[in-house]
């Protein structure tokens, strides 16, 4: 996993929970990195799920409501370094749709070693989509969190059903519906 996910969750921990979070959450982790991140850095994704049991342990805040929180600050993330990428786009279904073609092909550019997840989409209309996530590492919550704030990034709204196909969340179906 590429280190600007480290980084830039790091950042957000402390933003929201202060610095000795982040000291807690390394702490009680057994990191090979020693909680030490470089954003160009690439780290086991063993590490992330550490940080992120051990952030909900200590905030009673679920994996997933905590992904969704992050995928906001990510995002802010891309806005900022990225504003080129984001305005190749008219609307939030034309970017979301353009993912697996577009969006993560210039991610390879910048980070070639990236794992990403893969997105397949099954159905697309003007207004609506529906594309099937799949990842090991099942952070579907993170998609949904990148997909509303590019809606809320259009100035739109939607609604967006995430149906598991496999339990362990490794392959969900997004069903996407602009208003």
């Amino acid at each position: 996993m590429k280190g600007i996910v480290f980084t830039e969750f790091l950042d957000l921990v402390e933003d929201k929970f202060g610095l000795e979070m982040v000291d807690k959450i390394i702490s009680q982790s057994t990191l090979e990195s020693e909680g030490i991140y470089t954003s160009i850095g690439t780290y086991s994704f063993s590490e992330m799920l550490q940080l992120l049991e051990n952030l909900s342990g200590n905030t009673a805040i679920s994996i997933d409501d905590l992904l969704l929180v992050y995928a906001e600050h990510f995002f802010g993330v891309i806005e900022k370094s990225y504003p080129g990428l984001l305005a190749t786009y008219k609307d939030p279904i034309e970017m979301l749709a353009s993912i697996e073609d577009h969006i993560h092909i210039e991610v390879r550019k910048i980070y070639p070693e990236a794992e990403l997840p893969t997105f397949v989409i099954k159905d697309r209309k003007d207004k609506s989509l529906v594309m099937i996530y799949k990842s090991s590492r099942a952070m579907h919550h993170f998609g949904l969190g990148l997909m509303n704030k590019t809606f809320e990034h259009f100035n739109a709204t939607a609604t967006i059903v995430l149906e598991k196909i496999k339990e362990d969340g490794t392959e969900v179906k997004f069903i996407i519906n602009q208003d």
